[in-house]
């Protein structure tokens, strides 16, 4: 009987003190409300791919300053609309996710001749460092899959045919962790909405003596930014390469059909583009 109404003042006093307690202390500021809640709608993958060491860093970064979305946006987040709403809620902001999406391209048709044989190296950074690898071409892709070992949504693979890195373009949010992993700087983030890739990272102006362009390598030609009838194609002067504004692209096809060499490829099918 002593036992039981011992433990009923404990709780008693417990109670008053937890009483004590929630009126004395101050509540949960907004700014902690929000965190948690961009931190609830981001999706936890702590990939980095943000610029920030992991998701809830993230959503600090984004309470002390809802502008960094627009510099330093999510690519997973940006391209889910449930997410985007509830972070567009939290922190009472509109976010342009259309703007902000972007995709990973290769730089590289795989087209490239074997010139020597690379026996005992097992990634693109090993065989790199063996006069810029293995193929005619020193910017060529080395299809070791070190892009493909990074890829958090598993979008990247390897083309058994050609042996050369493949996007699917579908299953890619742009988050820019195979970049850094390509020893051979040939992959790029590029606007989500883009129509047309460029596929060659040939530059003249970094040749190796000795080395050579691939049959489906740019000649730098520039018929394809002459064909261009709507101003969608910028000259890049210093990269000789053409660049594609995908609000101005119609998809006439005119840039592909003057490519000598074929390295224009279509991202998407005109019909899923909304083009007829």
């Amino acid at each position: 009987m002593n036992i039981i109404l011992a433990l009923t003042g404990i709780a008693c006093a417990l109670g008053i003190l937890i009483f004590i307690a929630s009126k004395v202390l101050p509540e949960e500021s907004d700014d902690v409300k929000k965190t948690e809640d961009v931190s609830a709608a981001l999706p936890g993958m702590n990939c980095g791919a943000c610029g920030y060491p992991g998701c809830f860093a993230y959503a600090q970064a984004l309470t002390a300053d809802p502008s960094i979305i627009s510099s330093n946006p999510c690519p997973v987040a940006i391209q889910n609309p449930d997410r985007i709403k509830a972070i567009e809620a939290a922190l009472n902001i509109t976010i342009d996710s259309a703007a902000m999406a972007q995709k990973a391209v290769v730089h590289c048709s795989g087209n490239s001749q074997t010139i020597f044989t690379n026996s005992g190296t097992s990634s693109c950074k090993a065989a790199a460092l063996r006069l810029s690898g293995y193929r005619t071409c020193p910017f060529a892709c080395l299809g070791f899959g070190d892009c493909v070992e990074v890829c958090p949504q598993n979008a990247i693979s390897i083309n058994p045919d050609k042996n050369v890195a493949f996007i699917d373009w579908d299953g890619c949010v742009g988050c820019g962790l195979c970049i850094s992993e390509c020893p051979q700087n040939i992959i790029e983030l590029i606007p989500a909405n883009t129509k047309i890739a460029h596929l060659c990272s040939y530059t003249p102006l970094k040749n190796i003596p000795g080395r050579i362009r691939c049959d489906s390598g740019c000649t730098h030609c520039k018929k394809c930014f002459r064909a261009c009838e709507y101003n969608a194609i910028i000259w890049n002067t210093e990269k000789l390469i053409p660049e594609f504004n995908p609000d101005k692209c119609t998809l006439c096809l005119k840039c592909i059909e003057a490519c000598p060499t074929n390295c224009l490829a279509l991202t998407v099918q005109k019909e899923d583009a909304g083009v007829s």
